[in-house]
Parts: C-alpha cells; sequence; structure tokens
C-alpha cells in the first residue's frame, strides 16, 4: 500500500459539510420491567430520575467495530456514500474492541479503504463532538479531504448489573457521519463555532479502571467495570454546559432565541431539563435519544441527529447547537448551520 501524503496551505482554510449520516442500536430492548427482575428497582422510579424507559443491548457476540459497522453501512445504503477515497477515520469510544488495534482500524478493513488515518479518540461521551471538532479542522487545513467521525459504545459489557445506581442508565449503539471538503462556494460555513475543556481532577466521579489501582493516590475499583458518581457528574453537567453554550453564543453575537435545535449529549432528562431551564431553551427545542436508547455515551449525539434528519426535524439553515460532556471530566460543543442531505434511498 502506497502511502497518503498530505500537506497543508498555510494560506488557505476549506470548508467541511456533513454529507451522509447513519446510525445504529442492536436488536435485543432491555426495559424497566426487565430490570425490575435484575435489581431492586422499578419503572417510576427510572423514568422520574432519568427519562429512560428501555435500552438498547448488543449480543453476546456484538461488539462496538460491529456497532459501527452497522451505521456506516446504513449511510452508505441510505445516501450513496463512496467511501473509497475517505483519508481520515475517527471512532470516539470508550468501549473498543481490543486496547489494539483500534477499532477504527477495524472499520477501515471491513469497508476497504485504502489510503486512510484511522484511530480511536477517547473522550467518553463527549467522543463525538470531539471527532467531528478534529475531522473539521483537518479538512480546514487542507491535510483531509473526506472524514468518516464515528460515535459508539457497548456499555452493557462494562456495566455492573448489581449496581441499581448505573445498570439503569447505559445502553449501546452507535452513530456514524461522512464530513468532505465543501467547494460549492456556499455563502456562509456549517461549522460556526466551537468550545471545550477539561476538569481533570473530576476523573474520579466517572471511569472504568485498566492498569491503574488508584488515582491521585485514592484507590479505585479494579474489576473493569464502569464506576460512576452520579451526583457529581450531575453537578458538574449543569454548571459547565450553561458556560459553555454561553461562550459559544458570544462568539457569534447569538442569543438562545436563535437555536433552532439544542443536541446535548443525552446522559439524563433531568440534566437536560436542568440546562434548559437555566438557558431558557424550550425542551421541545431540544433532539434526544434518551427515553428509548438511554445513555449511549459517544453515540448519544449522532443517534439524536440522524433521527431528526429521517423524521425531518432538521431543516436546511438551522442553527443546531451539540453538546457532549462526560469522563475526564471532559466536554465540547459544537455551533453549526444545518445543510440539508440528499438521501438516494
Amino acid at each position: 500500500m502506497e502511502p497518503s501524503v498530505q500537506s497543508a496551505s498555510s494560506s488557505t482554510l476549506y470548508r467541511s459539510r456533513i454529507t451522509a449520516i447513519g446510525s445504529y442500536v442492536p436488536e435485543r430492548r432491555l426495559t424497566n420491567a426487565d430490570l425490575e427482575r435484575m435489581v431492586e428497582t422499578n419503572d417510576e422510579w427510572i423514568v422520574q430520575r432519568t427519562g429512560i424507559r428501555e435500552r438498547r443491548i448488543s449480543a453476546p457476540e456484538e461488539y462496538t467495530s460491529h456497532l459501527c459497522i452497522g451505521a456506516v453501512q446504513q449511510l452508505v445504503d441510505r445516501y450513496g456514500a463512496v467511501l473509497e477515497d475517505v483519508d481520515l477515520l475517527i471512532v470516539g469510544t470508550s468501549t473498543p474492541d481490543f486496547a489494539f488495534p483500534a477499532t477504527a482500524c477495524r472499520i477501515q478493513a471491513h469497508f476497504g479503504m485504502k489510503q486512510t488515518t484511522s484511530f480511536d479518540l477517547s473522550a467518553a461521551c463527549a467522543g463525538f463532538v470531539y471527532g467531528l471538532h478534529l475531522a473539521n479542522g483537518m479538512i480546514a487545513s487542507g491535510l483531509h479531504r473526506k472524514a468518516l467521525v464515528i460515535g459508539a459504545d457497548a456499555l452493557s459489557k462494562i456495566v455492573d448489573y448489581t449496581d441499581r445506581t448505573t445498570c439503569v442508565l447505559f445502553g449501546d449503539g452507535a452513530g456514524a457521519v461522512l464530513l468532505e471538503r465543501d467547494d460549492s462556494g456556499a455563502s456562509s460555513p456549517q461549522f460556526i463555532a466551537y468550545t471545550g475543556g477539561t476538569d481533570g481532577t473530576g476523573g474520579a466521579h466517572i471511569y472504568r479502571s485498566l492498569l491503574a489501582d488508584h488515582m491521585e493516590g485514592n484507590p479505585v475499583n479494579t474489576s473493569g467495570k464502569l464506576v460512576q458518581n452520579g451526583r457529581e457528574v450531575y453537578k458538574f453537567a449543569v454548571q459547565t454546559i450553561p458556560k459553555g453554550v454561553n461562550d459559544l453564543l458570544s462568539q457569534t453575537g447569538l442569543s438562545t432565541d436563535r437555536i433552532d435545535w439544542f443536541v446535548p449529549h443525552s446522559a439524563n432528562l433531568r440534566i437536560i431539563d436542568s440546562v434548559c431551564e437555566k438557558m431558557g431553551i424550550p425542551i421541545e427545542r431540544t433532539l434526544h435519544t434518551i427515553e428509548k436508547y438511554g445513555n449511549t455515551s459517544a453515540a448519544t449525539i449522532p443517534l439524536a441527529l440522524e433521527e431528526a434528519t429521517r423524521e425531518q426535524k432538521l431543516k436546511d439553515g438551522d442553527t443546531v447547537l451539540l453538546f457532549g460532556f462526560g469522563g475526564g471530566l471532559v466536554y465540547g460543543g459544537l455551533l453549526l448551520r444545518w445543510k440539508a442531505l440528499s438521501p438516494t434511498a
């Protein structure tokens, strides 16, 4: 295989555009009634505290790469997307099939993309937004022309189903977008503004152990299962998201009433409600998948975008605000001017 060689222009900034989107969730549904038979919980308690009614669970031999492949295949089938010339492939995930090779390498092999820079990105539930921001920057610089960005997680593989405070939250899924250099001469860019940040002091509030048995001198749970302090994650989210949104608005001179759709990470409906109330954003202008898919980590935002696209909620020219947050603790927000997609099937 000949290496792909790119060089960046020092004077030209290119624009990129989302040209296709796809999603995939496993067939198996895990309902609140099912969980009532597994742990001490009930449907009313779960719905009141999370807004979740069911979540999708991957089959025993179905891993994150399979979820990614399903999402990308839908993207190809629905939009007639050509992947052969994709030169950048980013998978945002916290549940890779292997420590290495990267899940992205398995996707590259499956679809036969010949000259693709492929890697996984670890930013927990902000992984898709981080990946989209990175891919846009790589295209803007001229280093790449066509990027596939995937957010995917198989959290059921690492959830402790004896812990009723966390097992009710998480499910499995994947979402993918194709991002291409926009040579159309459009008057306005699709990517308008970005904000992001990290508070590494909060790392112990949500983690999964691998090699280390302590963090900042304190012992950690070494089971390899997901561990979360829900109260602290909630506090981080409701304090951080409004600040991040205000940063995006101050960069652009927009106000919240100019936001057509708010797409937060679907972690918990109480978080979304609280943030919307603080920001003055009507809940009716949010896109989320929390009720039927639960928290699918890096997949929640692309799942919501794909569903809204399919249901024709997203209109050409809509201002769309994406905001991911999660383990790290990390956050990332993107402000987009939506460009209508053209399915072929």
